[in-house]
């Protein structure tokens, strides 16, 4: 039987959150490591939105959202229960991928947006991770003891958000969101999924 298809890159915070659902569900799909700069016409076609992940399913059918592709790996196999399903999930995944995405993106690339300093967006980044640091002072993960959603949807964005200017983030003082992202940094499955995979390259 044919596997499912993932166009992804590796570096991708969606995509990695959308590799990470797919191998904790142990759902086998066969990853196509994309250029940024030449997107296959296959993946396009497939997805014009023309950005990844993309999954395609052995029967045709397109998940074209990181979320949405949690989501589905979730309903195949959610053995600790990942999905937990309430508000406060759903509301931390929301302003992580607003708000907190947009001044990460800023604070990111600060030389495209000269209206302010790095500074100031890094500011605006923050007051996401003071929340998640008063969450992590309460629970070993987000929400609770072990892993949810939640935990998958975010650490990615985190993970590029210190990774911007390590030094500042080394003596941040977020010690519990530090060692909650340095435990999934060390996890097993981020291992797994942060393999290096060829450039797939579409036959002509």
């Amino acid at each position: 039987m044919q596997s499912a298809v993932l166009y992804s890159y590796r570096r991708c915070p969606y995509a990695m959150r959308a590799r990470m659902a797919l191998r904790y569900s142990n759902i086998e799909v066969e990853i196509r490591e994309i250029s940024l700069k030449e997107k296959p016409a296959s993946m396009i076609a497939a997805s014009p939105k023309a950005t990844v992940p993309v999954l395609v399913l052995a029967s045709g059918q397109v998940i074209e959202q990181s979320l949405d592709i949690m989501n589905w790996a979730l309903e195949k196999s959610d053995i600790d229960h990942w999905n937990i399903q309430n508000s406060a999930q759903e509301e931390l995944i929301s302003i992580n991928d607003g708000s907190f995405k947009q001044a990460l993106d800023k604070y990111k690339y600060a030389i495209r947006f000269p209206e302010h300093p790095a500074e100031v967006y890094r500011a605006q980044g923050e007051a996401f991770l003071k929340r998640l640091e008063s969450l992590l002072q309460e629970n070993t993960y987000l929400l609770r003891s072990t892993i949810s959603k939640a935990d998958i949807a975010i650490f990615p964005f985190v993970r590029q958000f210190a990774m911007v200017d390590e030094a500042w983030f080394e003596t941040a003082d977020y010690p519990a969101l530090k060692i909650w992202l340095g435990t999934l940094l060390n996890s097993q499955i981020f291992t797994d999924v942060m393999q290096k995979y060829p450039l797939w390259i579409e036959a002509s």
